[in-house]
């Protein structure tokens, strides 16, 4: 009987051990996985609770296309079992979370919740050139400022709702095939509600000779967004080869369309 109880408590340590030293490796791989190659982690450091990786931004599984983030994404994982299950994880980067990102993830018989804790943050817009058509095309750059208010977002049968708001605000951006520097500020907000409403989304502009603006929803699973951008007039020709690229055009104008 004591050499069971021994067996099984070696057992046991040896399976926590395991668990609390599990490689990062195999939490990346899960991160690739879900993202279908887009969000990639490399020169992988620590364990799956508290490690670091150089982020990248890739166009899928096989493209050559692919922008790294200026530094290295740190994260801690912090497991709960009351007052229910839980998971805490927390990411920094230095270039771009003056406070660490937190977000609250529970799963239970009804699906699985991740509340994102109010923050704010900044990106470089560059690293979206390595996400691949049509960003490897407009090369933008500039900054993207984002801020979360009481964001909760809920996957239940099937389905994707969202409570709360996030807004991205589009720094003085510019464009490779544009030679207006910068061409304007912009405004993507969405708003999720209570009950069976739909997800809305919001473009628009803050500043800036060229115009955005739309608004969205997601319906079922997928989105529905229609738009237009609209250049000045006296910068039309500089304008032209990004307004081709955005969308069908009618002169000085194109239509933005999603789904």
């Amino acid at each position: 009987m004591m050499r069971r109880w021994a067996s099984g408590g070696i057992l046991v340590g040896a399976l926590a051990a395991g668990i609390t030293c599990a490689p990062a490796a195999w939490l990346t791989r899960q991160v690739e996985h879900l993202s279908q190659q887009r969000v990639l982690w490399q020169d992988v450091r620590g364990t799956v609770w508290s490690g670091s990786a150089q982020l990248v931004l890739s166009a899928g599984a096989g493209s050559q296309q692919a922008v790294a983030l200026p530094d290295r994404l740190s994260w801690r994982l912090s497991p709960s079992l009351l007052p229910q299950p839980s998971l805490q994880v927390t990411l920094s980067m230095p270039c771009c979370t003056p406070t660490p990102l937190t977000l609250q993830a529970q799963a239970d018989w009804s699906g699985t919740r991740v509340r994102v804790l109010d923050q704010q943050s900044t990106w470089p817009a560059a690293a979206l050139s390595g996400l691949g058509t049509p960003w490897n095309t407009v090369q933008a750059q500039g900054q993207l400022q984002l801020e979360t208010r009481a964001l909760d977002i809920r996957w239940a049968e099937q389905r994707l709702q969202v409570t709360g708001q996030a807004t991205l605000n589009l720094l003085d951006l510019s464009s490779r095939l544009s030679t207006l520097r910068p061409m304007g500020s912009y405004r993507l907000q969405l708003q999720g509600h209570q009950g069976t409403s739909p997800m809305q989304v919001q473009l628009d502009t803050l500043r800036g000779q060229l115009h955005l603006q739309g608004r969205g929803e997601w319906i079922g699973e997928r989105w529905r967004f229609e738009g237009e951008a609209r250049a000045d007039p006296a910068v039309e020709a500089a304008l032209s080869n990004l307004l081709n690229v955005l969308g069908r055009r009618q002169g000085n104008k194109a239509q933005l369309t999603m789904g």
